[in-house]
């Protein structure tokens, strides 16, 4: 069982994923690390993330180690991992990982839950639930906000909010995998419901779609 959960920054899909993993006992992939993680590789030696042949290197070199690098929730690991994810080459190694991910699920569990942008779209359009969620900028940007600041950094509204417009524009109108719902994705605008709200009505689709 895969079930893909798709949709920009800070609408919520962190906490949900972990969530619908710890529920079914399913394996989880952040697929935003692996982004987040080829972006500090290339700022860490220096390079432009928009630097394709740099970007495709880090991706290539690329370890389990690294997914556990700290700086990973920063703002300069969101920016350059939207920037390297736009490369064509980039993503095209890092389908590779995530779809042998989905093929064989780690420790041997029975399924598997993906917080990305395009898993439910382009990694493994035939998983069988898919789910989007979204939420308007403003309040991403007061979540965003205040994520930062309970880890001790400092954040002003009035940028992070431009940073994740620009985001999202880069993110939606690139060629390869533009961030998009699938087809056949449930919508959750999560605005104005709380976690416990998303999670209830991610569980009711899941339940249907393993039902059918």
């Amino acid at each position: 069982m895969i079930i893909t959960v798709d949709g920009p920054a800070a609408a919520g899909k962190g906490e949900l994923t972990q969530r619908l993993a710890a529920h079914f006992g399913y394996a989880r992939l952040d697929t935003g690390k692996l982004y987040r993680a080829v972006g500090l590789k290339v700022l860490g030696a220096g390079g432009d993330p928009e630097d394709e042949a740099a970007a495709v290197e880090a991706a290539r070199a690329l370890t389990g180690d690294d997914l556990e690098a700290p700086g990973l929730r920063s703002e300069d690991a969101a920016l350059s991992a939207s920037k390297v994810a736009a490369i064509p080459a980039v993503r095209d190694v890092l389908l590779e990982f995530q779809r042998g991910f989905a093929a064989a699920p780690p420790g041997g569990a029975e399924g598997a839950v993906f917080d990305g942008r395009d898993t439910g779209t382009v990694v493994i359009p035939d998983a069988p639930a898919k789910l989007f969620l979204t939420a308007s900028p403003e309040v991403r940007a007061t979540r965003r906000v205040k994520q930062l600041q309970e880890q001790g950094t400092e954040a002003i509204y009035g940028r992070v909010l431009q940073e994740l417009k620009e985001r999202d524009a880069r993110d939606t109108s690139r060629k390869v995998a533009p961030l998009k719902p699938a087809e056949d994705a449930l919508v959750i605008d999560t605005s104005h419901l709380d976690a416990d709200a998303v999670y209830a009505a991610a569980l009711e689709f899941i339940s249907a779609k393993a039902n059918d």
